[in-house]
């Protein structure tokens, strides 16, 4: 029976020590709620630290012990992996880079040394957990590494992914000195998930930068597999946090805290101690409401909840004083004897005393400079049952993709945020409770269960997908079944691609010409009388034939315009004009205008935009809209317009390879076919072979019509001189 493996750098289990005695507290937080229902599941475990350094073998026996009770297993760490991954490189290289502070962000080669480690630690644990068909879900920033180390180790896993942070610009990603080997890490995963769309469309910026892999309606071509990149906004547990308001508990809470405040209206604030909340701004937000708007003094009060967090680090102890000195500045400025402007807690609450300030609170502040997701925006929403009450919600956090009812506003604009408490405290009640019902349909519909079913959805259908559109690597086994036909077969026809196949892909096409091995290779086969070897390639005629007509071959090329059976004259596949050619010639040019590195090729019936040289990002976009332009105008004209590798071409619709290579199966009869090619116009060859046909995608192996795929040129060539030997 399969498993379920779920890899988080905490538990959700914390272990205190308390002088001589360690304690086990339960988790609160989003994450250990959603997965709940998973890891305690019959076989399935959490993988993760237990949060502290435990000191002996003796005690680490202990700790595992009561945690496998709880199907979790621990990963210790050493004082100093605790201090160089995480507080390192985890809190001080990936933190403040991911939510926009590098100035904030050190680039130390031991942290990062000890990250390496770190992930392979957790890798090692969790091997130790999984078995050949069990599903590991890894989390969040600190195991970047392990997706792909993991896939090292259990080529077949189902291996999913999920950032809780914002994934930053391509521009700050790249300023990190191991950029690559973190963007690779990931790209392990078979599915890949973001809070919003665009964290998305930056971590996939950021791989086809560094790693030159392009996606195309969320699917990842990378190498030889075909990963699944998707938004999942996550949930909080809404009737739990119904039903906490609800309790009596939460009630008295209020209560009392009414008694405190008087008939003072209250503007909720809660966070964890960060310089990403944008705390401070929201102080002076408030003061600058007391300016702007001297009515409200004495009627409305700020009660603010800061989360200790990392205090002992300088960024943090100098927020915390901040925080400290405006709370005390503000205070001493307006308060009075019933009014206290500022309520300040620098403690967390349980659950009970946390909804009670729900529903105590008109307004929630959730104004961060930079979120993941931010579920206190949807705490306070399932909270309201009366549902009246406004949230402020920074455009800056993934629930502002979500939570269009709330005031959205940017956190950075200190009069705009001062408005929008102006605006929520005069805000009709009517209003209110449309706005705050519509929010709490849409948290109650997407809750942190629905995220969870979503995604382990997903990565099951992503993997089933692999599993029934891709093709079969050629092994070292199939290698020598498909070498043992060969030699079995008196007529053997080798249909070859050029580009991408035989030789690499080059910058400059014309820089790609045959080097002394390949031609060498392709004497030695034609040499061989049972061989009958085809060039079939998009080039021109002038430039193989300069480059391969001294060589006994047969050529179909320009996608079968041009056919020339070895000995022969060339000749078209069929009457061909090429009047329209001016026309699409200027579109072209428009586009290598708006383009640099862009240009065209001409050949005798058909026109090529090549982009491999454009910048990645804007090459892509400009051939999505040259595509659409393209398709449009030639609709009604006898052209077909072909995206293949970095290329777009404009030819004569109804002639492709494949009606090329047919002609050749028809005219020339065989016992053994191989047919191999990199692109996607070699999928027209693929479709006109017959089942028993060797044919070979090279590079990316997904959702080709081929048999078998290999990884590029050289193992093209390492299967031609086997057919040699």
């Amino acid at each position: 029976m399969s498993r379920t493996i779920i890899v988080s750098n905490r538990l959700p289990t914390k272990v205190q020590r308390t002088e001589d005695v360690l304690t086990f507290q339960s988790s609160e937080g989003g994450l250990a709620t959603g997965l709940g229902s998973i890891y305690r599941q019959e076989g399935n475990v959490w993988v993760g630290w237990p949060g502290l350094f435990v000191e002996d073998t003796a005690e680490e026996e202990y700790v595992r012990e009561q945690l496998r009770q709880d199907s979790m297993v621990p990963v210790f760490l050493t004082e100093a992996e605790i201090h160089d991954f995480y507080e390192g490189f985890s809190n001080s290289t990936l933190w403040p880079t991911f939510h926009y502070f590098p100035q904030y962000a050190t680039y130390e080669p031991a942290h990062w040394a000890a990250y390496v480690a770190v992930n392979e630690k957790f890798c090692q644990a969790v091997l130790a957990q999984a078995g050949p068909d069990d599903t590991i879900w890894v989390h969040d920033y600190q195991l970047l590494l392990l997706p792909e180390m993991l896939r090292k180790a259990r080529p077949e896993a189902t291996i999913g992914f999920f950032l809780h942070i914002p994934f930053p610009s391509y521009e700050l990603i790249r300023v990190l000195p191991w950029a690559k080997e973190l963007m690779a890490g990931v790209l392990g995963a078979d599915l890949i998930g973001f809070h919003t769309f665009g964290f998305m469309r930056h971590f996939l910026s950021a791989v086809s930068h560094l790693l030159g892999f392009t996606a195309q309606n969320g699917r990842l071509e990378a190498g030889d597999r075909s990963i699944l990149v998707d938004t999942f906004p996550m949930g909080i547990d809404y009737d739990r946090y119904v039903e906490a308001a609800a309790s009596d508990t939460a009630r008295e809470h209020e209560a009392t805290y009414r008694q405190v405040l008087g008939n003072t209206r209250a503007i909720l604030s809660i966070d964890r101690l960060d310089y990403s909340k944008g705390i401070a701004q929201r102080l002076r937000a408030f003061e600058l409401l007391l300016l702007r708007y001297p009515e409200w003094r004495e009627q409305v009060s700020l009660i603010m909840v800061v989360v200790p967090s990392r205090d002992q680090v300088a960024q943090y102890a100098a927020l915390k004083e901040e925080i400290d000195e405006l709370v005390g500045r503000i205070n001493s400025a307006y308060r009075t004897m019933r009014w206290t402007p500022i309520h300040y807690f620098y403690r967390s609450f349980p659950l009970d005393e946390l909804a009670s300030l729900y529903r105590l609170a008109e307004v929630a502040l959730v104004t961060p400079m930079r979120d993941g997701m931010n579920l206190v925006a949807k705490e306070f929403v399932a909270s309201k049952a009366d549902h009246r009450g406004v949230l402020i919600l920074s455009e800056r956090a993934g629930a502002a993709r979500e939570l269009s009812d709330a005031l959205i506003i940017n956190p950075t604009d200190m009069h705009q945020l001062t408005e929008a408490m102006h605006d929520a405290l005069v805000m009709p009640e009517p209003e209110q409770i449309r706005r705050m019902t519509a929010m709490q349909k849409l948290v109650g519909q997407y809750n942190v269960f629905a995220w969870t079913k979503l995604f382990m959805d997903r990565l099951a259908f992503s993997k089933h997908r692999q599993h029934t559109l891709d093709t079969e690597m050629l092994t070292p086994a199939l290698t020598e079944q498909l070498l043992t036909d060969y030699r079995a077969a008196d007529r053997r026809l080798l249909l070859l691609d050029y580009d991408g196949t035989l030789s690499p892909f080059h910058d400059d096409p014309q820089q790609a010409g045959p080097d002394e091995e390949l031609l060498l290779l392709l004497r030695a086969l034609t040499d061989i009388p049972e061989n009958r070897v085809v060039i079939i390639s998009g080039r021109d005629r002038t430039t193989l034939e300069a480059w391969l007509g001294h060589l006994p071959v047969d050529f179909i090329l320009e996608h079968g315009v041009w056919l020339r059976p070895q000995g022969e004259e060339w000749r078209l596949f069929q009457a061909l004009n090429n009047d329209w050619r001016d026309e699409i010639r200027t579109i072209l040019d428009l586009y290598v205008a708006r383009t640099a590195g862009s240009f065209v090729e001409e050949k005798d019936f058909s026109l090529v935009w090549h982009f491999r040289r454009a910048d990645a990002e804007l090459g892509a976009m400009r051939a999505r809209e040259l595509m659409n332009h393209l398709t449009f105008i030639t609709s009604n004209a006898d052209l077909q317009v072909m995206e293949g590798n970095k290329v777009i071409e404009i030819k004569t619709a109804g002639i492709n390879k494949g009606t090329a290579a047919a002609r050749w199966l028809a005219t020339y009869p065989t016992d053994f076919i191989f047919a191999i090619g990199d692109d996607r116009t070699d999928e027209d060859t693929f479709r006109v072979m017959p089942p028993e046909a060797y044919t070979v995608k090279v590079g990316p192996a997904p959702r080709s019509l081929a048999r078998y795929h290999v990884a590029g040129p050289t193992d093209v060539r390492h299967i031609l001189r086997g057919m040699l030997s």
